[in-house]
């Protein structure tokens, strides 16, 4: 067997062993929560049926079991690639999924890469002008956007460009009445982008910093000193030798944070009433929906997975020095 496919077979055993712990995870936390997910789901009319009603929904539901004999019973359709009926949304799960991601991707994608390389050009000059008042600036910046809670911004641009302004629409993915399928590309995007720059704004700190320090670190280099000592800019160094070395760091941080972006996701949809996957494990958990809660438990589980290993693919290729050091300690 050679390097990469030993590598890519501890990957998939530790995807396997991770998602077990995650998916017995969050079904003992919800199986120990104080939500009953029967009382959740009837709401208001909970007060109109009899015991005997309830008890037969229960056992529709499988919810008469012990815990650990429906949980078995879950992995062992979802295995067979059933992940059971949502009771929030009476649709299978993976089709509520489907559904959710597909409107959540737009947020996410977007934000993804806005802070990418919004993050990336304010750390480049960061680093190039080290201890100049754009360097402080931006690291004020990136410092004070770094402790500040998703929900928090969010709720500050809503005030500003929806509420006193009136430059953006208040929630949803559509105006009021509009379906997805019904709505044109710029009302989708009017709507998208307080969520985004939301996103964008948190994330835009950490890869500035990260940024910032690599490329102070290439300007102090050998490489770079000789350039200089031969007559090259400090701007020329940058463009031509450095951002080669840092973009990679950066690119690699960038897909390792995308479990950072899912659970800002969550907030931000829930801030901006987005109707996203993020709404639903907001919906899912307040309506005690099992199912949909593992199954979204699951998905994220192999969202995060995708992008650490992708994040190490691109390491592992591009630098030589990652390849030759795992091959050695195999």
């Amino acid at each position: 067997m050679n390097g990469f496919a030993a590598y890519m077979s501890r990957k998939l055993v530790r995807l396997a062993l991770l998602v077990v712990m995650a998916s017995m995870l969050a079904f003992t936390l919800v199986a120990n929560s104080p939500i009953d997910p029967v009382t959740a789901y009837l709401g208001i009319d909970r007060m109109q049926i009899s015991q005997e009603q309830e008890q037969l929904i229960a056992e529709r539901w499988g919810l008469h079991k012990p815990a650990p004999e429906r949980y078995l019973l879950w992995a062992k359709n979802a295995l067979s690639g059933d992940l059971g009926q949502s009771l929030a949304y009476n649709e299978p799960v993976a089709t509520v999924i489907a559904k959710r991601f597909t409107t959540s991707l737009w947020l996410m994608a977007s934000a993804w890469l806005l802070s990418g390389i919004i993050g990336f050009a304010l750390g480049v000059l960061a680093g190039l002008y080290n201890g100049s008042w754009l360097d402080r600036c931006i690291r004020l910046y990136a410092y004070t956007l770094a402790a500040t809670p998703t929900f928090w911004m969010g709720l500050v641009l809503l005030a500003c460009f929806s509420v006193a302004l009136g430059w953006t629409p208040i929630c949803c993915a559509t105006p009021p009445g509009v379906s997805l399928e019904e709505a044109t590309l710029w009302e989708r995007i009017s709507h998208l982008l307080l969520p985004a720059a939301t996103l964008s704004i948190i994330g835009i700190a950490q890869i500035a910093l990260h940024t910032r320090e690599k490329m102070i670190d290439a300007m102090h280099s050998d490489y770079a000193l000789f350039a200089m000592a031969q007559g090259e800019s400090r701007v020329g160094v940058a463009l031509r030798h450095a951002l080669r070395n840092i973009a990679l760091p950066a690119v690699t941080l960038q897909f390792a944070s995308l479990g950072e972006l899912f659970g800002g996701s969550v907030l931000a949809e829930q801030v901006f009433s987005y109707p996203g996957l993020g709404r639903a494990t907001v919906e899912a958990g307040i309506r005690g929906d099992v199912p949909l809660l593992l199954g979204i438990a699951l998905f994220s589980t192999l969202f995060v997975f995708t992008g650490n290993a992708i994040a190490d693919l691109l390491y592992r290729s591009l630098d030589p020095r990652i390849r030759i050091g795992a091959q050695e300690a195999s």
